[in-house]
């Protein structure tokens, strides 16, 4: 490769402006769809990993908890259910700085992340035989057998360390967001 990688965020504007080109300009969206059907016919490869792994049943109350925490500091599901295309791109970029700060909140206080992998998105990595398949997700034209070499694309996350605050035992965990009754 020539030049390093787009990080994530680059990645997702460069989608965002294709897509609002694309409904816009019909020879745009033509020339994207050749280059999808020219990807399309390349042979796939899969990601390198265990053929089967016994699937375990998540534990949701974990899950719920974050959600319900990440609702009431940031009001995280407010933003994701609202209908927002009547929205300027302002007053959406306006809420979702609120969002941020509130969830970023929650994420500090109850969770340590830390990047998978230390290096800067860009740099080439191996992936020696029998790395960490769930940690590391090698993409493009995967052949072979490790080691495969090639640029990281996003560094990834993992949970360092986990500290949510405990519920009482009647507690419906499933209610995420009280319905609020203004008397």
């Amino acid at each position: 490769m020539g030049s390093a990688a787009p990080s994530f965020f680059r990645r997702a504007f460069i989608a965002f402006t294709s897509f609002r080109r694309a409904l816009k300009d019909p020879g745009f969206a033509q020339a994207v769809s050749a280059l999808a059907k020219a990807e399309a016919g390349r042979p796939q490869a899969r990601p390198a990993g265990p053929a089967t792994v016994p699937l375990a049943a998540a534990q949701p109350d974990s899950a719920l908890l974050l959600l319900g925490l990440l609702q009431k500091e940031g009001r995280l599901l407010d933003f994701l259910k609202e209908d927002i295309k009547t929205y300027s791109d302002q007053e959406v970029g306006a809420a979702a700085r609120i969002v941020h700060q509130g969830c970023q909140q929650v994420l500090n206080a109850h969770l340590k992340i830390a990047p998978v992998r230390d290096e800067p998105e860009g740099s080439r990595v191996t992936l020696e035989p029998g790395f960490d398949a769930s940690a590391m997700r090698p993409t493009g034209n995967v052949v072979g057998d490790p080691p495969f070499v090639g640029a990281l694309v996003h560094r990834g996350w993992r949970v360092v360390e986990m500290d949510l605050p405990r519920v009482t035992g009647g507690h419906d965990l499933r209610i995420l967001a009280a319905a609020e009754v203004e008397l």
